[in-house]
C-alpha cells in the first residue's frame, strides 16, 4: 500500500522499469555468470566421458547392426582395473607432481583399454557372434553376458563398492572470472576431445576409417571389393568396448566411487546419446553427447526434481524434430 501511494497514477509499472533499474539487471547477469559457467565446464565434462563410452556403441550398432546391452560390463570392468591400478600406484597418484599423477592415470587408462578390448574380443566371439542379425536374440544373450560379467566383478573385487581418490594434483579447483573450474573436470574435457579428433582423423583420412565407414554405409558393396568385413567386425568392437573402459576409468575418478552396477547404470544415457545423435554417426554422438551433458547440470541447477527425466524429455523433443536422430548415417537400399 505504502509503495502504492507514493507512485503517480499510472505509471507503477512505467517507474519499475526506468533507466536505473534496468542497469541492476546487467549486474545481476554478472552475478550469476560464474556459477553457469562452473555447470557449462562440468556439463562439458559430463558429455565428454559420456561421448567416450557412446563412442564405441555407435559404430558397433551402425557397422555391425548389434544392440548390445552387455556395452555396460565394459565400462564396470575398465573403473574396476583402472582403481585397482591407481591402488597398486598409490605413491603415484598421492604425490603432489603433476607429472607423476598423469602417469599414473595413464597407466590407469592403458590397462583398462587393454582388459576391457581382451573381454570384447572374447564377448563378440562367444555371446555376440552367433545372433548376427537377430535382434530380439541380442537383447536377450548381451544382458545375459551383462549380468555375467557383473556377478564376476563381485567374485575377482568382493561386492563392496570401492572408493578412489583423485591425483593430488587434480584435486580442488581453479578459479576464473570468479567461476570456480575443477581440475579434474577439465581434464576431462581434454580427454574427450582429443578422443574425439582422433577418431575422426582415423574415420576419415586412414584406410581403415575409410572401410568402417563404408561398411556403415553399404556393407555389400565393400565386401564386393574383397574387404573382409567379419575382420572390421571384430576390429570395431574391441575398439568399441576399450573405449567404454576409457570412459569408466574416468567416471570412475569423475564419481570417485566404482560399483558393478555403474555399467548398467549409465548405459540409460549412453543410449539416450546414441539415439540423439543417430545410431552409427560418431559426430551426431558427440553433439548429442554434450547436449545431455549440458541439459542435466542446467536442469539440476535450476529445478533439481526435473534432473532425472531431463535427458528423456531432450530425446522425445529431438526425436520429435529429427525421427533418425540428428546425423543419422544414410545406408544404402
Amino acid at each position: 500500500m505504502a509503495l502504492q501511494a507514493s507512485l503517480p497514477e499510472g505509471a507503477g509499472w512505467a517507474t519499475l522499469l526506468e533507466p536505473a533499474t534496468w542497469s541492476a539487471l546487467p549486474m545481476a547477469a554478472i552475478a550469476i555468470q560464474p556459477s553457469w559457467l562452473t555447470l557449462t565446464v562440468s556439463g562439458l565434462a559430463m558429455g565428454m566421458m559420456i561421448f567416450l563410452m557412446a563412442s564405441g556403441l555407435t559404430l558397433v550398432f551402425g557397422l555391425m547392426d548389434v544392440i548390445n546391452f552387455g556395452h555396460g560390463a565394459f565400462i564396470s570392468v575398465g573403473a574396476f582395473v583402472g582403481a585397482s591400478v591407481l591402488f597398486a600406484y598409490a605413491s603415484w597418484v598421492g604425490a603432489p607432481d603433476l607429472g607423476l599423477n598423469l602417469a599414473a592415470v595413464a597407466l590407469a587408462v592403458l590397462a583398462a583399454m587393454a582388459a576391457t578390448g581382451a573381454m570384447g574380443l572374447v564377448f563378440e566371439r562367444v555371446i555376440v557372434r552367433p545372433v548376427y542379425g537377430a535382434h530380439l536374440k541380442q537383447i536377450l544373450v548381451t544382458m545375459g553376458g551383462l549380468i555375467i560379467a557383473e556377478q564376476l566383478i563381485h567374485v575377482i573385487w568382493g561386492p563392496d563398492e570401492i572408493f578412489l581418490s583423485r591425483p593430488e594434483t587434480l584435486k580442488g579447483a581453479l578459479t576464473w572470472q570468479g567461476a570456480a573450474l575443477e581440475k579434474y573436470r577439465l581434464l576431462a574435457v581434454a580427454v574427450g576431445l582429443v578422443v574425439f579428433a582422433l577418431m575422426g582423423l582415423v574415420l576419415r583420412f586412414s584406410r581403415i576409417g575409410l572401410i568402417v565407414r563404408a561398411g556403415v554405409q553399404n556393407g555389400e558393396m565393400v565386401e564386393a571389393m574383397g574387404y573382409r568385413l567379419s575382420r572390421i567386425f571384430v576390429l570395431v568392437f574391441v575398439a568399441g568396448s576399450a573405449l567404454a573402459g576409457l570412459g569408466g576409468v574416468m567416471w570412475a575418478m569423475y564419481q570417485e566411487v566404482v560399483t558393478a552396477q555403474m555399467g548398467a547404470e549409465l548405459m540409460v544415457l549412453v543410449f539416450i546419446v546414441v539415439i540423439i545423435g543417430g545410431l552409427g554417426s560418431v559426430e551426431g554422438c558427440f553433439i548429442g553427447a554434450l547436449l545431455v551433458g549440458l541439459t542435466q547440470n542446467y536442469t539440476a541447477f535450476l529445478e533439481p526434481k526435473m534432473a532425472l527425466v531431463s535427458n528423456i524429455g531432450l530425446m522425445v523433443l529431438i526425436l520429435m524434430w529429427r525421427p533418425q536422430g540428428m546425423l543419422p548415417v544414410v545406408r544404402a537400399k
